[in-house]
């Protein structure tokens, strides 16, 4: 009788080599742009910037390596696939650091865990699936494929305390360097793995969960007359002033708006780089780390009418009868323009009309211009500029290109203010407005870095300086000659224009005049 022969890869390796290897990989595999930041940031020819990059790697396999020997000796046989799947995240995280050059610090993992299905498919390419497949899923094969001996608790706790002690004598004999460490510190830990994301993450849980679960009321407003007012707020999504014809840009980015009646435009800044924090910035009477009541909440619960109409996410909690997401808005409209974000405005004007209240707020939330897929957010009849980029890897394209898809969206915004002012001069009773304001900027390759998200202290100003643009209407209330305003004087200026007295209003931070 024939003996069937079957063999598997199976390998036994003792507890404290295995940990070791495991670190040493983590250190070969994911670390290139950590320790490339070092280099381009240190004098690593001198004495102590050569003892700086010892000590960093030296302190990079350790702190692993006590990590890796917790996990295993805690979970025993299960400890080996949680590490297969800690080396498939780092294979993701090192993927949108070289691609896209991000920092992964607390706020962007709060952009990571709070993003939708939508955009974050639009990240998925080859690449990845080969970052995956040769940096996550292969090694983590292996790793699963060996039989790792256990040891003694007594062996263990020796063995967590000596790397403990070498990490604490690294950290004293680089007193001199804690300065140097301590400023940049935040890219160090964001480009660190798997410190960036496990630890940001659970900073980020902890900073939720201590912040107000239900956000502080404000005190009660007045409204002043019963004149019928509308107020039209849209949130921009990723866009920058610098690449808006109104602000000099060279292209033509705002045919529209450039030739229409009332427009003006103010200098500004964003409060973050990510949009959760920009649009909580937009809609608060102040910037603060507490939830205040937000100026839809706030509105409407002082008998003002509130639409929010969105193609986005990452607004706090909206506490409002007219909310309104794409899918809701599909039944008012048809044609390929309902797949942009002219879809806000499909029977916006007709949902006003039939408002029986006096003063009314609509926020449109808008989604144009975040990337990768600038291309894909705008109809084909608005690509204005040609050549353009195609590629969730920006870097693969050219700076025209890229720069170009970028303006593509700017100019379908263009449109879609214009298609708003055109909705409200058309009615006639109302004194009428619009705001348009951005969560945030967005980088284009500059210094080689993509879209947003970096942490404010080191963001370049693609990433913070933003459109601040308004509409009145004839004979309504003109603006002050203000030059720079910020995220927050949208909140005070909106209390102004709908005559509504508040005790929390800021004169300072209003655009309008008497």
């Amino acid at each position: 009788m024939k003996r069937k022969l079957k063999y598997t890869f199976r390998h036994t390796v003792k507890f404290l080599p295995f940990s070791l290897g495991f670190s040493t990989l983590l250190l070969l595999l994911y670390h290139i742009p950590f320790y490339k930041f070092v280099f381009n940031n240190i004098d690593y020819i001198s004495f102590n910037g050569t003892a700086v990059i010892i000590s960093l790697i030296v302190l990079m396999l350790l702190a692993n390596f006590m990590a890796v020997s917790i996990i295993l000796f805690i979970l025993r046989a299960v400890g080996k696939y949680v590490l297969a799947l800690l080396l498939i995240v780092n294979s993701i995280a090192i993927y949108f650091i070289t691609t896209y050059s991000v920092i992964i610090d607390e706020s962007m993992m709060g952009n990571v865990l709070n993003t939708d299905f939508e955009e974050s498919g639009s990240f998925f390419s080859f690449k990845l699936v080969v970052y995956i497949v040769m940096l996550g899923i292969l090694p983590g094969i292996l790793i699963i494929r060996m039989d790792v001996q256990r040891i003694s608790l007594k062996k263990f706790l020796l063995t967590c305390g000596v790397a403990l002690l070498l990490i604490m004598c690294l950290v004293f004999a680089n007193a001199s360097n804690w300065l140097w460490i301590d400023k940049n510190s935040k890219t160090l830990g964001g480009l660190a793995m798997p410190w960036s994301y496990s630890v940001n993450t659970s900073l980020y849980y902890i900073h939720q969960s201590q912040k107000n679960k239900k956000e502080i009321l404000l005190p009660d407003a007045t409204i002043k007359d019963k004149k019928k007012s509308v107020m039209v707020l849209v949130i921009g999504e990723s866009a920058r002033s610098q690449n808006f014809s109104l602000y000099g840009y060279a292209k033509n980015t705002n045919p529209y708006l450039a030739a229409t009646p009332n427009v003006f435009h103010f200098n500004a800044t964003s409060c973050a780089t990510y949009t959760t924090a920009g649009v909580k910035c937009i809609l608060e009477h102040t910037s603060s780390d507490e939830l205040y009541e937000i100026l839809p909440n706030y509105l409407y619960r002082n008998k003002v009418e509130v639409i929010w109409r969105t193609t986005n996410w990452g607004e706090p909690p909206v506490h409002i009868k007219n909310y309104l997401k794409k899918a809701d808005l599909m039944q008012y409209c048809s044609g390929q323009q309902c797949e942009y974000d002219e879809i806000l405005l499909a029977g916006l004007k007709e949902q006003i009309l039939a408002s029986k209240k006096d003063k009314i707020l609509v926020v449109l939330h808008t989604s144009t211009s975040h990337g990768p897929t600038y291309s894909k957010k705008y109809p084909s009849r608005y690509e204005t500029f040609k050549p353009v980029c195609n590629s969730v890897e920006l870097g693969n394209c050219s700076k025209e290109e890229l720069v170009n898809a970028y303006d593509n969206t700017i100019v379908y915004t263009d449109y879609i203010l214009y298609k708003v002012i055109e909705n409200l001069r058309q009615l006639k009773e109302y004194d009428s407005a619009m705001i348009f304001v951005s969560d945030h900027g967005e980088s284009l390759g500059e210094k080689n870095l993509y879209m947003h998200g970096m942490p404010m202290g080191i963001a370049p100003r693609e990433q913070y300086e933003i459109p601040f643009v308004v509409w009145y209407s004839d004979n309504s209330r003109h603006l002050k000659a203000n030059k720079t305003v910020s995220q927050n004087y949208v909140f005070h200026s909106v209390l102004k224009f709908l005559n509504i007295e508040s005790p929390v209003y800021n004169e300072d931070m209003n655009i309008f005049k008497e």
